[in-house]
């Protein structure tokens, strides 16, 4: 997932250098302050560029509630072969898992790698083996909040080798956004400064 990652800043670079191209057709003079509105992009300065402006709440309000498996669970006494076919159901890589009771607390998530690593490489059966003996604990949890910039949680999740993670704020889990909904969000930011930068060389403002 890193190398994955390093290529799409690469591919960034690919759009910078394209609409340098650009400009030095259209009008060479624009070259120098187009040049430096598109230094190139690295992780450490990436907030600098223009990318700032979305947040995983923006994801999770473009979802909506119950949209794409944000609001989808399971309870820990469920059978992980229960939960996989909810999975698979709902075309989702990951369940909310709650507890068994009355009161419905967050205990963890479980995902597809949990299924792969903990029952089919480990031979066991999913339909006698419980969601809460292979889910990940809340304890252990990697989290963002709603304020959390969507590329940093992208570089959290390509550091941490995850591919989906909640979305806590001070009264709980509110979603789960998964890394398929983070590269959509900075492409689509790549697209839209794309799309400014065109219009100033076209003298659209």
């Amino acid at each position: 997932m890193q190398g994955g990652f390093q290529s799409f800043l690469s591919h960034g670079n690919v759009i910078r250098n394209a609409v340098l191209q650009r400009v030095r057709m259209v009008n060479p003079l624009l070259q120098p302050i187009v040049s430096s509105r598109f230094e190139s992009v690295t992780p450490a300065r990436i907030e600098e560029h223009g990318f700032e402006s979305t947040t995983i709440s923006d994801i999770l309000n473009d979802k909506g509630k119950g949209a794409d498996g944000s609001w989808l669970w399971c309870t820990t006494d469920d059978t992980v072969y229960d939960a996989v076919k909810s999975m698979t159901q709902n075309n989702v890589g990951a369940l909310v898992v709650v507890k068994s009771d009355a009161n419905k607390a967050i205990a963890g998530i479980i995902t597809e790698r949990d299924y792969l690593r903990k029952i089919i490489v480990q031979g066991r059966s999913s339909k006698s083996t419980k969601v809460g003996d292979i889910m990940t604990e809340e304890n252990k949890l990697i989290t963002v909040t709603p304020d959390t910039k969507v590329l940093q949680a992208m570089q959290l999740m390509t550091d941490k080798r995850i591919r989906h993670i909640p979305v806590i704020d001070e009264k709980g889990m509110v979603g789960m956004v998964s890394i398929g909904d983070v590269v959509r969000a900075v492409v689509r930011e790549h697209r839209q400064e794309v799309e400014r930068l065109n219009a100033f060389i076209q003298r659209g403002y």
